[in-house]
């Protein structure tokens, strides 16, 4: 039942990924070019409810102390900022702007795969390889 509901999420997620346009590399990119004739504010009216329905999931649960399938809801750590943080908050930023896509709505697209997609995908898997084994 548990991997039913969460077969169940992630259709629910990709939907929306879909619906909202998170997972167009044009949409994206028109959103990140803040200072082009072409800037679209858009994808704010996407970001805002999701960081509003995090927020107060994430307060339910610290609040009941356990996920919605029984488990204790274990709150992350605090962790200093560091290089290697700082370095891969900037990869992936890089590559959010050039590609126009991240892994979330990156992964939608294998339900209508194209070449350039299953590239990125495929360097993308590459590269949580390589980190693996340098982390």
């Amino acid at each position: 039942m548990k991997n039913f509901l969460y077969l169940v999420a992630g259709i629910i997620f990709s939907w929306g990924l879909l619906l909202s346009g998170m997972s167009d590399p044009e949409k994206v990119k028109n959103f990140l070019s803040l200072g082009a004739t072409d800037w679209s504010p858009a994808l704010l009216f996407v970001l805002g409810p999701a960081a509003l329905t995090y927020l107060a999931a994430f307060l339910f649960l610290r609040k009941r102390q356990k996920t919605l399938n029984g488990v204790n809801f274990q709150h992350p750590k605090p962790r200093p900022v560091d290089r290697a943080l700082v370095l891969g908050s900037i990869l992936f930023g890089v590559g959010w702007g050039l590609a126009g896509v991240c892994p979330g709505p990156a992964l939608v697209h294998l339900a209508f795969p194209d070449l350039g997609f299953l590239v990125f995908i495929a360097t993308m898997l590459v590269g949580f390889e390589i980190q693996r084994k340098l982390a």
